[in-house]
C-alpha cells in the first residue's frame, strides 16, 4: 500500500497530499519519495521514506526503479517529470505483473506530448487550434522560438525581428519556430483528471498571472469560456490516466482558444487546483488502493487567488 513519488525535489505539498488521503482513509501505507540526489530535495526530507534512483537517462534506471518498488513494496508510482514519461509507459506493463501501477498514459500520447509538433496535431484532431509553425526559410516575425521536446520554459525565445535571429537558434534542429501569441490573450494551465478507465472527470483551469522557472508564483482558478470551450474537446481524448496539464492561450474579449502543451502528470501548480477542491490525490488513492468509482466533479472554487512564497525546509546533516 506504500506510493511512491519520482523526482520528488520541490513537491512538498503534493507529496503531502498523498499522506493526508491515506491518514484520511486509514490506510497503512507510507509516501516514500525518490530522486536524483535526495539529500537536497525538501520533499524527500518529509516524506515517509527516501530513496536514490540514477537519472532517468542512465542505463541502470528502469532495474534500480523496479528492485526499489519490490523491496518497499510499492503499489503505487507518480511520475513529475516530462523525461520521466517515455522510459515509465514502456514500463508499465512488466510492472504491473509485479503488482506495481505506475500511473502513466498511453505511450502513443506520450510521445505526442513529447514532441510539440505532434502536440499539435493532438490539439486539432479534437478541434484545439494550434499556433502556427513556420517553415525556418519563411519566418514571420514576431515568433516563438522552443526545443520541440523541451520542458520548463527552457530555451524559448521571443524573436521580435530578424536581427534577433541567431545562426545557432537556426542550426538547432530540435528548435521550431512558432506563431507569436500577443498580449490580448492570457496563459492558461488546466489540471485534468481522468480515472482508471481514460475518463475525464474534472478540469480546473488556472490563469497564469506570474510564472518563475517555468511554474507559476501567482494563478487564480476560472471557471469561464476557458472551461466551456475545453470539457467538450478534452473529453475525446483517450488514453490519459490521473492528473494531466493541459496548457492553453485564450482571449476572453473573442473567447478565441489556442493550444499550447499537454503534460501527462502533475504540474507544479497543481496545489491550486488541490485547495480549490479538485483532491486528484485523494482520488488516486480511492480508485487505485479502494477500488472506488470516481465520478464527475465540478464543485471546485472559482476565482480562488494562489500566492505562492519560498519555504524552508531544515534537517541535520553529518559533517
Amino acid at each position: 500500500m506504500n506510493i511512491l513519488i519520482l523526482s520528488a525535489g520541490r513537491r512538498v505539498e503534493l507529496l503531502k497530499n498523498f499522506q493526508t488521503a491515506m491518514i484520511n482513509h486509514g490506510l497503512d501505507g507510507k509516501v516514500l519519495a525518490a530522486d536524483a540526489v535526495p539529500q537536497w530535495s525538501a520533499a524527500c526530507h518529509v516524506a515517509d521514506g527516501h530513496f536514490t534512483l540514477p537519472r532517468v537517462t542512465s542505463g541502470g534506471y528502469a532495474q534500480a526503479l523496479h528492485k526499489l518498488c519490490l523491496d518497499q513494496q510499492v503499489r503505487l508510482v507518480i511520475p513529475t517529470i516530462d523525461t520521466e514519461l517515455p522510459v515509465l509507459c514502456s514500463l508499465r506493463e512488466d510492472f504491473a505483473r509485479d503488482g506495481i501501477i505506475v500511473l502513466i498514459s498511453s505511450c502513443d500520447l506520450v510521445m505526442s506530448c513529447r514532441d510539440k509538433r505532434k502536440t499539435g496535431q493532438l490539439f486539432q484532431s479534437i478541434d484545439i487550434p494550434y499556433p502556427t509553425i513556420y517553415a525556418r526559410s519563411s519566418l514571420t516575425f514576431p515568433c516563438f522560438c522552443k526545443p520541440y521536446d523541451g520542458s520548463s520554459s527552457i530555451g524559448t525565445a521571443i524573436i521580435r525581428g530578424k536581427n534577433e535571429l541567431t545562426h545557432n537558434m537556426l542550426a538547432n534542429e530540435k528548435n521550431i519556430f512558432m506563431e507569436f501569441i500577443g498580449p490580448e490573450y492570457k496563459e492558461y494551465t488546466v489540471d485534468g483528471y481522468y480515472d482508471r478507465y481514460g475518463t475525464l472527470q474534472c478540469l480546473v483551469p488556472r490563469e497564469r498571472i506570474e510564472v518563475r522557472a517555468g511554474e507559476v508564483s501567482k494563478g487564480i482558478t476560472r471557471k469561464h469560456f476557458v472551461y466551456e470551450f475545453l470539457w467538450p474537446r478534452l473529453s475525446k481524448l483517450k488514453g490519459f490516466r490521473g492528473c494531466c496539464t493541459i496548457q492553453v492561450f485564450g482571449n476572453p474579449q473573442s473567447g478565441d482558444i489556442k493550444g499550447l502543451e499537454i503534460n501527462p502528470r502533475f504540474g507544479g501548480g497543481f496545489p491550486l487546483s488541490s485547495a480549490a477542491g479538485a483532491d486528484y490525490p485523494d482520488w488516486l488513492v480511492r480508485e487505485y488502493f479502494l477500488q472506488q468509482e470516481i465520478g464527475k466533479f465540478e464543485d471546485w472554487t472559482e476565482n480562488l487567488l494562489m500566492l505562492r512564497y519560498d519555504a524552508k525546509v531544515v534537517v541535520h546533516v553529518p559533517d
